[in-house]
């Protein structure tokens, strides 16, 4: 019960916190307390510890270069929604509770989800600064800046650094090793790119002539689908990344 009530606190602290710097709305800080709350009161501070090694940094780099990202064709500005805390977040929390029950795949699939919800935010939030065009992970052709899909160096490095960042504190907190946690995170960010380039509703907005990837646009219209699945967004696709990420990891821990 002690832990349990020191997790629920710390998690309402943290989720207070991010609600305030407007790191999330307040639907966003609820569905990170209960992502909290199952963290800490299932895998105690080794576990939180993974848990920041994830959300510090991206809630950082989210704020990077944030003029250049508002004029980008994906940019998602504003605070985070519990839609997206959740698709970023919701897979390694249930594999944390499964890891208190039954043990070290979970462990190694929780830090994997983490390190593919943490590669993938990387490379968004810094890739999307590089000062060469991105192009297409499955055709190699140009795309617009900040579309889903798009691949450049700088982005890439940013993958591996946030994979290799969550596996170390990961590995250093003797929850999964390190390669295993590291390869499940390059595999979900690159999973979480393959579909944004294919099966990601890729949309378009009559009113301004441009592509988008919301049903409504920034102008208030509302959008037509020109390539891929209708209910398939960002968020679906961070929901498939992160359990890639926890799938790969735990299989490669165990061999």
């Amino acid at each position: 019960m002690t832990q349990a009530a020191l997790a629920a606190l710390l998690a309402a602290l943290v989720a207070a916190v991010a609600y305030r710097v407007r790191a999330l709305t307040i639907r966003g800080a609820f569905a990170a307390f209960g992502v909290g709350a199952l963290v800490f009161g299932a895998g105690g501070w080794r576990a939180a510890a993974v848990l920041f090694a994830f959300f510090i940094p991206s809630t950082l780099f989210s704020r990077v270069g944030r003029a250049r990202k508002r004029t980008l064709a994906g940019a998602r500005e504003g605070p985070r929604s519990e839609w997206q805390v959740l698709a970023n977040g919701g897979v390694a929390a249930l594999c944390a509770l499964a890891s208190a029950y039954l043990g070290a795949p979970f462990g190694a699939a929780f830090a994997g989800a983490f390190a593919a919800a943490s590669a993938d935010t990387w490379s968004t939030e810094l890739g999307t600064l590089s000062r060469r065009p991105p192009v297409s992970i499955l055709t190699l052709r140009p795309l617009v800046a900040g579309r889903s899909g798009g691949v450049t160096p700088l982005g890439t490095l940013a993958t591996f650094g946030g994979a290799l960042a969550v596996a170390a504190v990961a590995a250093l907190a003797g929850i999964a090793p390190f390669w295993g946690v590291a390869l499940g995170g390059v595999a979900g960010a690159l999973l979480d790119s393959v579909l944004g380039a294919s099966v990601q509703a890729l949309r378009w907005c009559a009113a301004c002539n441009v592509e988008c990837e919301t049903r409504r646009h920034e102008c208030g219209s509302i959008t037509s689908l020109r390539r891929g699945v209708r209910w398939i967004e960002n968020d679906g696709v961070n929901l498939a990344a992160t359990l890639c990420g926890a799938a790969v990891a735990a299989l490669a821990s165990h061999w």
